[in-house]
């Protein structure tokens, strides 16, 4: 790896850890721009799940005085449930129609909400979170995308910063530990990954540290504004690429 790819590498490191320091969720989102162009698709998806181990997990620690598992366990164990049938339906559905759709899906909710200026606090029961934690499960097998139904949950029920995190961390943590079970069953890891986790570790780190720094600073409301503009994003970035074939 040359200067400059070093350089590209480090920086789309460095902003992802900014953004999961901030929301909690989105550092795949960031970095795989970069690094499928710099790095094999391999090794960014175990980069990405592997960093998000750590990241998930800390920002689990940070939000500890929130955290309820009364809403969190129901969406853990459905999302771990629905993940293997969303990979797979991969043998049955066309990736390409689905990832239009639901990036279609997410651009069309994220922009309708941000012009919403009051959220109304729905009331949550176990059938249903469990329903949402399999569709949750399923989108992420199918797209990659373990936190974005998750997310929009959360911000629909009116819940303060914290609890929102303290309720979603832990749903995309599970996810990861899923798949870096089944990365090292397959024995996808090789001693260029480990080279590649240990070089971008501090870069993470620090960018982790800079957005918890940054999330302190905001409201609940501002907050919900990051969940839903990263949403409009990632909804864009599943659509985009799929309109530009068509077009």
């Amino acid at each position: 790896m040359d200067g400059t790819v070093l350089a590209l590498f480090l920086a789309a490191t460095f902003v992802g850890g900014i953004a999961t320091g901030l929301a909690g969720f989105a550092f795949g989102l960031i970095v795989s721009g970069v690094w499928l162009h710099v790095i094999s698709p391999l090794q960014t998806t175990a980069l990405i799940v592997f960093y998000g181990l750590f990241s998930q997990s800390y920002g689990i620690w940070t939000v500890r005085h929130s955290f309820n598992w009364r809403h969190a366990l129901p969406l853990v164990i459905g999302s771990i449930a629905g993940a293997p049938i969303g990979v797979w339906l991969l043998h049955f559905s066309n990736p390409r129609y689905l990832r239009l759709g639901v990036g279609l899906l997410l651009i069309a909710y994220a922009a309708y909400s941000l012009r919403r200026v009051k959220v109304k606090s729905s009331p949550a029961n176990v059938p249903v979170e469990l329903s949402v934690g399999v569709a949750n499960g399923i989108l992420g097998g199918m797209s990659g995308l373990a936190g974005v139904i998750i997310t929009l949950w959360c911000g629909m029920h009116g819940w303060s910063k914290d609890k929102q995190r303290s309720v979603y961390q832990p749903v995309i943590l599970a996810s990861f530990v899923a798949t870096a079970i089944s990365l090292l069953a397959g024995g996808s890891l090789t001693f260029e990954f480990v080279k590649l986790y240990a070089l971008g570790a501090p870069a993470l780190l620090v960018g982790m540290l800079l957005g918890f720094k940054l999330y302190g600073h905001l409201d609940d409301a501002t907050f919900r504004k990051v969940i839903l503009v990263l949403v409009l994003l990632s909804g864009s970035a599943l659509a985009a690429p799929e309109l530009l074939r068509f077009s």
